[in-house]
């Protein structure tokens, strides 16, 4: 199904990609004709890998739509579909991708173990679309209840984060809790077997488990939690490719507003791709604010700081991290190709 943007919002879309441009160091007006011509460097861009989850709204759009096989009709572009951020950054490191999108823990468990990656741009704060779960005839009633509890999640995932926020929060230690290290899918199993007591996990297996067994929402990421999303790239395609990622973001931005402006084609869209209920697609977008794609800006790594800190003050990471240290700053010479024409 084709995208379509009136003319109207098209002009509005482009006055905010115009800004963005601005906050990257691009100057002058953007002209996506230019940007299409994605080569940065002069090295032909032959492969484009991307990462991406279910809850990547944007990402999926533009692969339903097969929006980057018609922007990039010289490049093969691979969609490779992961379980959590995780899996996702360590395929990133390894050279299995160029593009992926996370949640914030990740890339700190990544960079701690000197996994050569970049930050290349973020979405808006998520809070409401993480929750810790709770069964509905649980004991556990407050934050502090957790204390010597089994509580699943996926290891270094944003739901790890909000566990740690929450654990935080309660007066608690971390080793006053049983994290159970477990992926998204046998997490679910294990909550309902009900062989552990709660579950922090995210959208969409959060809207799933939500209708399918009504548990009960002990916390969402709402004064816990920013639930930040990143953008990452291989620093080697960053270098490369700084107008490919340019593109990127410009399609990013224009997938979202898509489904701001369409939302049950989106819906349809998103469940065709992922098998979830159409349901469970509407629920979570429901909770997920507006999310063009934005630079990294000095609040965002200061926010990204602090989720640091906070594993490496627990031993959950081995080392100090600066998450300034690999957060990419394209220079307006490269970018600037981009507007020329």
């Amino acid at each position: 199904m084709e995208q379509t943007i009136t003319t109207g919002s098209r002009r509005s879309l482009l006055r905010v990609l115009a800004v963005s441009a601005g906050l990257w160091g691009l100057s002058g007006p953007i002209a996506s004709n230019a940007w299409a011509q994605a080569t940065g460097t002069g090295k032909p861009l032959t492969q484009l890998r991307i990462g991406y989850q279910k809850s990547a709204v944007n990402l999926v759009i533009l692969k339903q739509q097969a929006v980057l096989e018609k922007r990039f009709p010289n490049t093969q572009i691979k969609w490779i579909d992961f379980p959590a951020g995780p899996q996702l950054l360590e395929a990133l490191a390894v050279g299995s991708l160029e593009f992926g999108l996370t949640g914030d823990s990740p890339p700190v468990f990544a960079q701690a173990a000197g996994k050569d990656l970049v930050y290349v741009g973020a979405e808006p704060a998520k809070p409401e679309s993480s929750a810790i779960l709770v069964a509905k005839d649980s004991a556990i009633h407050t934050l502090a209840d957790l204390k010597g509890k089994k509580i699943a999640l996926q290891k270094g995932s944003s739901a790890h984060y909000l566990l740690v926020s929450a654990v935080e929060k309660a007066g608690l230690q971390w080793t006053d809790i049983q994290p159970i290290y477990l992926t998204p899918a046998d997490a679910r199993a294990a909550f309902e077997r009900k062989s552990v007591d709660a579950w922090a996990i995210w959208d969409p297996f959060y809207a799933s488990t939500e209708l399918a067994l009504s548990p009960r929402v002990l916390t969402t990421g709402i004064g816990l939690s920013s639930n930040n999303s990143f953008y990452l790239a291989s620093r080697a395609f960053a270098t490369d490719h700084p107008e490919a990622l340019a593109a990127l973001f410009e399609e990013l931005s224009r997938a979202d507003q898509f489904v701001q402006q369409h939302r049950s084609e989106a819906i349809k869209l998103i469940a065709g791709f992922s098998g979830l209920d159409a349901g469970v697609v509407s629920l979570f977008l429901q909770r997920r604010p507006p999310s063009p794609v934005g630079p990294i800006t000095p609040g965002t790594v200061q926010a990204q700081q602090r989720v640091a800190d906070s594993f490496q003050k627990l031993g959950l990471i081995p080392k100090p991290i600066a998450v300034a240290e690999i957060v990419w700053s394209p220079k307006a010479t490269h970018l600037a190709k981009t507007t020329a024409q």
